[in-house]
């Protein structure tokens, strides 16, 4: 089961990582910043579907968030020059965003060295976002499906294992993602969250999941029951599912 094989990496780790830490540090964020890759901009960008979500959960207009999401075609954390997106109306912002969501490259966890360079940008970045006022969360990506040459069944949980350890490292939230398609492919083996000609990046559920995870991560507060489908693109059935997932997934894991 999932979530009993990742219970045995967080015990080894002994990770202490608390969100609720994170909420009180940074209540209610509503200038945030995400740092990734293509991942992040597949089916109309992540940070699009998780404003879309909180704007419907707080009944909040979207001119009362300032999202910004900045991506680098199959880029790694390395490849961002993340001071310089830090520093005021760099991004068109003059006051200093209150979290920074950082992911990284989708075979950050396929070797030591890739895991050392990605430990090393996470410091680093993380180190520039505190100096700035700003908290850092870590996206926990999601690993590749069969039929991609680097499909690996210990993909999960190999991505699990280095961002709760960087995670636990610098004091920041994680967002379970990779742990949420999981979970969705355990409880509907037929869903499909990636897209079908590369096995990598997300498809629109996929997408739709990941943003819930992220809405339910960054505001403590479950997607169930909300409405937005992405304006009829994605079916009832579907959209409480996926719901469903992200929130059982959050609540487990940050219950470890």
């Amino acid at each position: 089961m999932l979530f009993r094989s990742f219970a045995g990496i967080a015990a080894a780790l002994t990770i202490t990582l608390s969100t609720a830490a994170f909420s009180q540090e940074v209540d209610e964020p509503r200038q945030i910043l995400f740092v990734g890759n293509s991942y992040f901009y597949y089916n109309d960008s992540l940070h699009n579907h998780v404003s879309r979500l909180l704007q419907e959960a707080q009944g909040l207009p979207g001119s009362d968030l300032r999202y910004r999401s900045i991506t680098i075609s199959g880029g790694s954390l390395s490849h961002h020059p993340i001071a310089h997106y830090l520093t005021e109306n760099a991004v068109g912002y003059d006051t200093p965003f209150d979290v920074v969501i950082l992911q990284g490259h989708s075979a950050a966890a396929n070797s030591d060295s890739r895991r050392a360079a990605f430990r090393d940008a996470v410091i680093a970045a993380d180190g520039l976002i505190r100096r700035h006022g700003a908290r850092t969360a870590l996206y926990m990506t999601h690993a590749y499906a069969e039929g991609h040459d680097s499909y690996d069944a210990e993909g999960t949980n190999r991505l699990a294992d280095l961002y709760s350890k960087v995670g636990a490292e610098i004091d920041a939230a994680v967002i379970p993602v990779g742990l949420a398609f999981e979970e969705a492919k355990r409880r509907r083996p037929d869903i499909e969250l990636h897209v079908e000609f590369d096995h990598s990046h997300p498809s629109l559920l996929g997408t739709y999941l990941a943003a819930a995870t992220t809405y339910a991560t960054l505001y403590e507060a479950s997607p169930v029951g909300l409405s937005y489908d992405y304006y009829g693109r994605i079916d009832a059935e579907d959209v409480a599912f996926l719901q469903q997932v992200a929130a059982d997934t959050v609540e487990t894991f940050q219950a470890r």
